[in-house]
């Protein structure tokens, strides 16, 4: 019998090496999966790659585990936010490492992962410094009837921590609204995936045009209760 609930998130995310890479959804501080990214605080690995669309909020989520110490490298479009003061910090000082790509590649580059596409050609980034490795030399450029296009490779995760909305034991799941953001495809761009969902729904319940990431893609859930407010009602973040 096929059942990918795990009953913590301590024991869903046990496996995790030191080195990982660790693909992190969200766009902002919607769809955000803050209980696993505490859990991967607490789980200790250390030396990680992140990427994820940002490089954290604040003091908590992503910005938390940044202020750890144990992230080597961030994957990331928008690393500077108003309130962006942890990464800010570790980058001036030189403790962390960015890789800045355009959303749009980032997004493709996730897609191409997943999709078993080799490599790409895009034309943004094309006469920039985003056209040029890491180590200054420039990645390879191609003209495609007529016009300049960049080189670039996919982004492959060893886990993916992703929030959704509903799940069954199978681990199909179903997002809200806009924290479908980056989740779907990095599912499909790791080894394995780890999703927090508010509902486990039986079986067949679910409709399967609504299943937005199969639950081949998925390799635990783990079901968080949302958070009361002080009016009494739920805070539902998007």
């Amino acid at each position: 019998m096929i059942d990918k609930i795990a009953g913590t998130i301590s024991e869903a995310l046990h496996r995790v090496q030191d080195g990982a890479t660790v693909l992190i959804g969200g766009f902002g501080t919607a769809g955000i999966p803050s209980e696993l990214i505490n859990g991967l605080i607490e789980q200790g690995a250390r030396e990680l790659t992140v990427v994820n669309n940002n490089a954290g909020n604040g003091d908590t989520g992503l910005a938390a585990l940044l202020k750890t110490g144990r992230v080597r490298k961030i994957i990331c479009s928008f690393p500077r936010q108003a309130d962006s003061h942890v990464f800010d910090a570790l980058y001036r000082s030189g403790k962390i490492e960015l890789e800045l790509v355009p959303q749009g590649n980032l997004a493709e580059r996730l897609r191409a992962a997943g999709a078993g596409v080799g490599a790409f050609f895009t034309p943004t980034g094309y006469g920039t410094d985003l056209a040029r490795h890491a180590d200054g030399s420039p990645k390879e450029t191609r003209v495609i009837d007529g016009k300049p296009y960049v080189l670039e490779y996919p982004i492959h995760g060893d886990l993916a921590l992703i929030k959704a909305e509903r799940g069954d034991r199978w681990g199909n799941l179903v997002y809200r609204k806009a924290a479908r953001n980056f989740g779907p495809v990095m599912a499909t761009a790791a080894k394995a995936t780890v999703a927090t969902v508010h509902e486990i729904a039986e079986l067949g319940t679910i409709d399967p045009e609504s299943i937005v990431t199969p639950g081949i893609h998925v390799s635990k859930i783990v079901r968080i209760a949302h958070v009361a407010t002080q009016a009494g009602g739920f805070k539902q973040a998007a």
